[in-house]
């Protein structure tokens, strides 16, 4: 029989009746069965191999880590592209929802050729170690080298404007060497993502929030165009109490601030600048960190605080293991990541933290922030596996800082922190110092993605990352690089969520949502007094809403989930300027006179 004549007859059979392989919704059901259970092995082995590499890192560990996260991106790859021949038919709704959720589920998509697939794994792992072991040696003294772990707390202490450039300068350097390996970074992973069949890896990322990515772009500047009023005042207030520090040193013509004066490497969070800043007639108030250090805190008594106040609400004890397996202190005989960050190592009870304590008060608050994330684990382990996350990113982000905000001076009296709760004029500096970080982070939030988004679309060429950098940051924030800087620079590299592939966005909407998360649980407790004084520790009821939140994962669409706790369907900023409008209206009587705003510079790489 001739080639042509076999050709032929499979036509006429093909047509005689239906082809053998025709999918069924029953077919899709157990497809996704064993993609569940297969998905839950691999994510266990590559959380493993992670947590090695980011308690140990060398080159060994690299590898092992770059790897796991291969095989796990191939696999994922593979039963995507698998998937696509259950696309046209009718499913129930929560199996479609897996079927999207398995889609959308890689952070780091990758080309289906298993070398193009290996150098770009290898990359991503690569540009972590760089961050994680990145150091700065003043005056190239070997001796005197810090990570960025010690550099943050230089940053956030000193006061001497020569070295604060200088300790600023020193750590951008760790961005340079990143520079042609995230262009190619890039350019591997918008392959992996349009073989997805995403326009990039911005879009696929954009396409997780359950609305279209044009939809969620326009959705972040609306709630950017709710709190702007407020940053443009706290900014307008700190800039001249910066002035008034450190005369020119910190004035511009153009109105930005010096990014290295506003004691954060990254200008992200201005507390540490609170003493600069503070209301010269407040009344006293109370240092968590000088009792806390007092006492003989250790690091596990600071993440002992943060589990007794989840107990108060009614969620359980940790596992064990946690105490036994979590990183709470730098170890001296290693290089490790010490960015704070929660781990669920088999997606069901093994919890971990790991981070570098302090004993201060943000580390505080940090460890209710991460034991957030932990929880939220824990309460939707009982989901299917696809299930198991959070409503949406900024969901997981948002838990544990909506607990954070209960950190009062009741609630810090009720467990013996404070002697005395201070008086209602104390508002105005509490909240100023909660407004440093939380309101000085959002236009920050919104920018590194809004930066990212633009790069993996081609809108931003591998020739301009620096330039399109500051532009960004001086538009949204108002602040300037202290020297001058140009593309040799890579300064996206020397911030942890760039080199690490960390969707932000996330950190943007949990600033948002954390406010809202807290509203609600105070209306659950019965708090009637103002809301920044409110704090639910101990309330069951206010727990009680919560857990029905956490439980649900992300089974529901974030908007069904949102309304469980909230009765809102929507992301809304309107508890922000519920929660600052005592600081909002002092801000304004301290500003009047002063001008708002800033000029963004025709040459965002010119520091002057």
């Amino acid at each position: 029989m001739t080639v042509a004549c076999v050709c032929a007859c499979l036509t006429l059979a093909s047509v005689a009746k239906p082809l053998d392989n025709t999918p069924t919704a029953a077919e899709a059901q157990t497809f996704m069965d064993k993609a569940e259970a297969e998905l839950l092995q691999l994510g266990i082995t590559a959380q493993r191999a992670a947590w090695i590499e980011e308690t140990y890192i060398n080159d060994d560990t690299e590898n092992l880590s770059a790897k796991e996260t291969e095989r796990v991106i191939a696999r994922v790859t593979e039963l995507v592209n698998q998937s696509r021949r259950f696309d046209s038919l009718d499913l129930s709704p929560e199996l479609r929802r897996k079927f999207t959720l398995l889609k959308l589920s890689l952070t780091l998509p990758a080309p289906n050729d298993p070398k193009l697939r290996a150098e770009l794994t290898q990359i991503a792992s690569s540009l972590e170690g760089s961050y994680g072991s990145g150091k700065y040696c003043p005056g190239g003294d070997q001796a005197k080298c810090m990570g960025i772990d010690d550099l943050e707390v230089r940053m956030g202490r000193g006061r001497d404007p020569k070295e604060l450039q200088d300790l600023w300068v020193g750590w951008h350097k760790v961005g340079a060497p990143m520079r042609d390996r995230y262009a190619r970074f890039v350019e591997l992973s918008n392959q992996g993502a349009r073989e997805l069949g995403f326009a990039d890896t911005g879009a696929m990322w954009r396409a997780k929030y359950d609305m279209t990515p044009e939809e969620f772009s326009a959705d972040l500047e609306r709630l950017w165009q709710q709190v702007k009023p407020l940053y443009l005042e706290l900014h307008a207030y700190v800039r001249a109490r910066l002035i008034e520090k450190y005369g020119a040193a910190a004035q511009r013509a153009d109105g930005m601030i010096p990014a290295d004066l506003l004691g954060n490497m990254w200008a992200q969070e201005w507390g540490n600048i609170y003493d600069i800043v503070a209301p010269a007639s407040a009344p006293p108030t109370y240092d968590l960190a000088k009792t806390l250090q007092a006492r003989g805190t250790d690091a596990k008594q600071m993440v002992l605080y943060g589990e007794h106040f989840f107990q108060s609400m009614g969620f359980q004890t940790l596992p064990e293991t946690f105490w036994e397996r979590s990183m709470l202190t730098k170890p001296r005989d290693r290089d490790v990541v010490c960015h704070a960050s929660a781990w669920n190592i088999d997606s069901d009870q093994d919890v971990r933290l790991k981070l570098c304590i302090h004993i201060t008060a943000d580390d505080f608050r940090t460890v209710h922030h991460e034991l957030g994330h932990n929880y939220y684990t824990l309460a939707y382990r009982n989901q299917p596996v696809m299930f198991r996350d959070g409503a949406n990113d900024g969901f997981h982000e948002a838990i544990g800082d909506s607990i954070a905000l209960s950190i009062t001076p009741e609630y810090l009296k009720k467990i013996g922190l404070v002697q005395q709760i201070p008086p209602p004029q104390a508002d105005i500096p509490l909240l100023l110092r909660t407004a440093l970080d939380k309101i000085a982070f959002l236009p920050f939030g919104l920018l590194i993605d809004k930066w990212r988004w633009e790069v993996f679309s081609g809108q931003i060429k591998p020739s301009d990352y620096n330039k399109a950098w500051w532009k960004l940051r001086e538009e949204y924030q108002g602040v300037a690089p202290p020297v001058d800087r140009s593309e040799a620079d890579f300064d996206p590299g020397a911030k942890y969520h760039i080199p690490d592939n960390t969707p932000y966005a996330r950190y943007f909407l949990a600033a948002v949502y954390q406010f809202q998360f807290y509203r609600a649980m105070c209306q659950a407790a019965g708090n009637t007094g103002p809301l920044n004084r409110c704090s639910v520790y101990g309330s069951k009821e206010a727990g009680k809403r919560f857990q029905a939140m956490l439980a649900l994962g992300c089974s529901k669409p974030w908007p069904e989930a949102m309304k469980v706790m909230t009765g809102e369907d929507k992301a809304d900023a309107s508890a922000i300027i519920e929660y600052f409008q005592p600081l909002i209206e002092w801000l304004k009587a301290q500003n009047q006179g002063k001008n708002l705003g800033w000029t963004v510079a025709s040459d965002p790489l010119t520091a002057r």
